[in-house]
């Protein structure tokens, strides 16, 4: 199975990319990633809202993933920091 690449495995834009749609997608633990906008979300992914080119979608996903720890871990690390 093919998963969408998270921000550590992000790639460079390249040529003829930009042509290409692009989805921004979020899985349960808000990771966010890239995926074709032509194909069926992998399983464990949704939509974020946001399509467009590549570099658009990467540019929207710098915005808001701040954190890129897992939800489980930021939520663990909230519980025991009280």
């Amino acid at each position: 199975m093919t998963t969408p690449k998270t921000r550590e495995h992000q790639e460079e834009v390249h040529e003829g990319e930009e042509e290409e749609q692009y989805v921004v997608v979020i899985n349960g633990e808000a990771q966010y990633s890239i995926w074709p906008a032509d194909r069926d979300l992998p399983p464990g992914w949704a939509g974020e809202g946001t399509r467009g080119a590549k570099s658009d979608c990467l540019a929207r996903i710098g915005e808001v993933w701040t954190d890129p720890r897992p939800r489980s871990l930021r939520e663990h690390l909230a519980r025991h920091d009280q």
